[in-house]
């Protein structure tokens, strides 16, 4: 049982995460390494954690990887060249376990392929703040919540051709972080849609059967999103992914696959807010804060997404650095046993975030189990010292005659 102060201190700890609650007040920016930090951020950031123990422990890499039953996250245009019939997978991560025990994501996802060439799939995403004491600013309770968010999932993949494949999906987004005990707030809604395509190819790498395959995915185009009455509303995390990978059957037993996806978002960059000798930040004369470089964040979204590479006040090489890169490996012996290890990376100015990944997978009959485990360089994680693991089955024999 927490206070509402250990919340905001939760919430605080999460923009380590540059996706964190987006505030309408402008930031105060401090420096790192002579660089101005500029972290951009959004409402329910909770959509870009990464859901699955396989693609976490490959550095958050997944765009492009081999299908499987969590693509929905990733690219779910990989979902059309699935062999198996049907499957459904179970995902579990702790978060902030190193600071308070009772906070996780859970994702629930499954397909059913309807022929050759298309296949429908689902996800559901839940993710719980725990049990929350909120107080007034004496100290008096006010109630006992449990503050929580989720999203759910429907897709529509389909192969375009022997080597290429797409898909739409669309989301329904829910956020209740105070349930009603904090005047004037209310649950957040919004709606949103993913675009993708996934291309793949067999091929021969000197003289090694390879398999070269590339993907791209644009998450989450929806409606902004507000938890008041107030007619501002904040963008939620429209994001560009995009990567390639190449997989080598070495022989029979033995296949290894390396994957490298690039992320970035297509929301606004906080400009940089023009300040007095004393700090403070100046306003206008039409009660609007004046902006010393870059661009008004408070644009629409279709706006929002079309300027996102153009208005970060650093110009082209802040823009540049707005880009994570993940890099993944993955080895597969006999199609039961991998081992897998990655790296993300994020800029400095924009949240530095950068840790190794490690894991491993199993995978017996239709029965598969995928343990991942984060370990933080440049700074602590969110994800650190704990241990997340999916359960996924894959079912054959039920799919319908082909069209």
């Amino acid at each position: 049982m927490r206070s509402l102060f250990s919340v905001i201190a939760v919430f605080i700890t999460m923009l380590m995460v540059p996706n964190a609650a987006f505030s309408q007040e402008p930031p105060d920016y401090s420096e790192v390494l002579g660089q101005r930090i500029n972290t951009i951020t959004t409402a329910v950031p909770f959509l870009m954690i990464a859901p699955d123990a396989r693609a976490g422990a490959l550095g958050d890499a997944g765009v492009s990887s081999s299908p499987d039953i969590n693509s929905m996250h990733w690219n779910p245009a990989k979902y059309a060249f699935l062999e198996d019939e049907m499957g459904f997978a179970l995902n579990y991560t702790p978060w902030l376990r190193s600071l308070v025990p009772d906070i996780n994501l859970s994702y629930l996802s499954g397909y059913r392929k309807l022929d050759d060439l298309q296949t429908i799939a689902f996800s559901l995403k839940y993710f719980t703040l725990g049990d929350v004491n909120f107080t007034d600013e004496v100290g008096t309770p006010m109630g006992t919540v449990r503050p929580n968010e989720f999203s759910f999932d429907v897709a529509y993949a389909r192969r375009l051709g022997d080597f290429i494949g797409g898909a739409i999906a669309a989301r329904f987004i829910y956020s209740d972080l105070t349930q009603g005990q904090l005047e004037g707030s209310q649950a957040g809604i919004s709606l949103a849609a993913d675009v993708a395509v996934y291309y793949e190819r067999e091929l021969n790498w000197q003289n090694t059967p390879a398999t070269f395959a590339s993907g791209i995915n644009i998450s989450n185009m929806g409606n902004k999103i507000t938890y008041t009455d107030d007619i501002n509303a904040d963008f939620i995390p429209i994001n560009l992914r995009f990567g390639p990978s190449l997989r080598f059957d070495l022989d029979n037993f033995n296949q290894v696959a390396l994957m490298v996806d690039f992320n970035k978002l297509l929301v606004p960059t906080p400009p940089i807010y023009a300040r007095d000798e004393n700090g403070q930040v100046i306003i206008g004369d039409d009660g609007e804060y004046v902006i010393e470089s870059g661009r008004n964040p408070n644009r629409s979204v279709v706006a929002g997404m079309l300027g996102s590479f153009s208005d970060a006040p650093g110009g082209f090489s802040e823009e540049l650095n707005e880009f994570t890169i993940s890099a993944g490996a993955e080895y597969w012996y006999d199609q039961q046993f991998a081992i897998r290890g990655g790296y993300f990376y994020e800029h400095e100015s924009k949240g530095n975030r950068k840790y190794f990944t490690v894991g491993l997978g199993l995978k017996y009959n239709v029965f598969g189990l995928d343990f991942a485990y984060v370990i933080p360089v440049a700074q602590r994680s969110p994800l650190e010292n704990v241990l997340r693991f999916s359960l996924t089955f894959d079912f054959e024999g039920l799919r319908a005659p082909t069209q």
